[in-house]
């Protein structure tokens, strides 16, 4: 199985590449047979995926991860999403014992106690309900883009995970954060506030700050990691080997920067 999924993986990215992001969705809908998930958790990425796929009659599913712990404005995001495109987005919850457990043991807040911890937290809160999101499936459409990270720089249009035993879709992992603001603004896409307050990546409440200037989009997750290692999971093969440094407790929020979200670059290549 593993030589023809990466196969197939190669293939794919490869007739990706020179198609604008609707001809990259049917292509892709055309080309994976079996089911079709796509994960959203309503950043700029995912909401102009959604919009696409929405746009495109798409057959993939639009399902999120609702870990329990998310911000008021992502929530409001989720629901202006559902409005302004006559569907309903399935959720997938953490597992109650395994919640429930964590908090009794760890406190409300104990993923800052470790990197164990947090990773813990993400395990129950992330990790499990995306094995059950993507069960059964054949393909998995995700928002990531190279530009997110150091992480992400490698990040192809389409991979094999083997683990999962499906084909990894990253329809946008070539684009800038300019060109998903120029989409979201031109097609009067639904998008999360706190990406005006200097959130470019917006995850769990309590463990996503705003950006100082100059730091990279992702610098606002688990920041009181050890820088570029912060990952939850979903996208990683293993945990990540960041550490906490010693005695260091997350700060209050920085304050926002101004985000990009505003800006209006054109990019004709930008059909959806």
């Amino acid at each position: 199985m593993t030589l023809p999924l990466d196969r197939a993986a190669q293939d794919l990215a490869t007739r990706l590449r020179p198609l604008a992001l609707p001809e990259r969705l049917a292509l892709i809908d055309a080309t994976v047979d079996g089911r079709l998930v796509f994960t959203t958790s309503f950043g700029l990425e995912d909401q102009a995926l959604t919009h696409a796929l929405r746009m495109a009659k798409s057959r993939a599913e639009i399902v999120t991860l609702d870990t329990g712990r998310l911000f008021p404005e992502t929530y409001d995001t989720w629901a202006e999403t559902e409005a302004a495109y006559g569907f309903r987005i399935r959720a997938y919850a953490p597992e109650r014992e395994a919640e429930e457990r964590f908090v009794a043991e760890s406190g409300i807040n104990g993923f800052r106690q470790s990197v164990a911890e947090r990773q813990a937290c993400c395990g129950f809160r992330k990790v499990e309900p995306l094995g059950r999101a993507l069960a059964g499936a054949a393909g998995w459409l995700t928002g990531l883009r190279a530009g997110q990270s150091a992480n992400r720089a490698e990040t192809p249009l389409a991979e094999a995970d083997h683990a999962r035993g499906l084909i990894k879709l990253n329809p946008i992992a070539d684009w800038t954060r300019e060109a998903l603001a120029e989409l979201i603004h031109r097609n009067f896409v639904p998008y999360n506030v706190l990406h005006d307050r200097g959130f470019p990546s917006i995850g769990c409440a309590p463990c996503t700050r705003a950006v100082k200037l100059g730091e990279p989009e992702r610098a606002g997750r688990w920041w009181w990691e050890q820088a570029g290692k912060q990952e939850c999971g979903l996208h990683v093969a293993g945990a990540p080997g960041s550490e906490i440094r010693p005695g260091q407790e997350p700060r209050a929020f920085e304050s926002a920067s101004s985000s990009d979200i505003s800006s209006k670059k054109s990019n004709p290549e930008l059909a959806a």
